[in-house]
This record gives C-alpha cells, structure tokens and sequence, in this order.
C-alpha cells in the first residue's frame, strides 16, 4: 500500500535537509521563520551556544494586527525582528526558511527584515 506524504512532513525533510548546511554563529546567528496558519513566527539563534537571541510573533499585542496570517502580518513580523536584532547589535545574519518556499508570507518577511537593517 502506498500512502502519500503530508505536506508537512515533506517540508520538514527538506528543513532538515538545509539544517545541515546552515548554522547559526554568535557572530552571524541563523533567522529562523515558521508559519502557521495563523500566524508567523521568527526568531535568532545562536546555534554554538544553542540559545534565541530574539524572537517576534504575529501573537504580540503591539503590533495591533487585523489579521495575523496575512503578508502584512509577516511584513511587521519581519520589521520587528530586524528591529530588536539591530538593537542587539546584529546586522549580517543567516536566513532559514524553515523548508517552506521562499514566496509569500517568509518572501514578504525576509524583504521586510531586509528593509529594516539585517543582512543576508
């Protein structure tokens, strides 16, 4: 019998797949995004030390959303860790897609975390 693949379980092999290429240093740590479908979530990590440096969420209060899982959602998500990543002193950074395509939602935030100061 053959049974088919959920989409998640396929995109949880390709991040494993390009989690073995990427690692996050304390100089340069790793942008990781995972999307819900409600919301977005991003975070640095420092993966020598295993620790999140910062983290933003389409959950928090602040950021006074409509709705939280839509491209504005992920733009405002995006601009805030940029934010809080610059304030912690971290421009160049490495960007983990988390094994979704880069288009939409995760296009939408890394352009926004582009704009806001983050290199990569």
């Amino acid at each position: 019998m053959i049974t088919k693949a959920s989409k998640n379980s396929v995109r949880k092999r390709r991040h494993a797949r390009v989690r073995a290429k990427l690692f996050g240093t304390a100089e340069r740590p790793r942008l990781n995004v995972f999307r819900s479908n409600k919301h977005i979530y991003a975070q640095l990590i420092d993966d020598t030390n295993g620790v999140t440096i910062v983290s933003a969420s389409s959950m928090e209060k602040d950021l006074n959303l409509d709705s939280t899982a839509n491209l504005e959602a992920a733009q405002k998500v995006g601009e805030l860790v940029a934010k809080r990543a610059v304030d912690k002193g971290h421009k160049s950074i490495v960007f983990d897609r988390g094994g979704y395509l880069y288009h939409g939602r995760i296009k939408a935030l890394a352009d926004a975390a582009r704009e806001a100061g983050l290199e990569f």
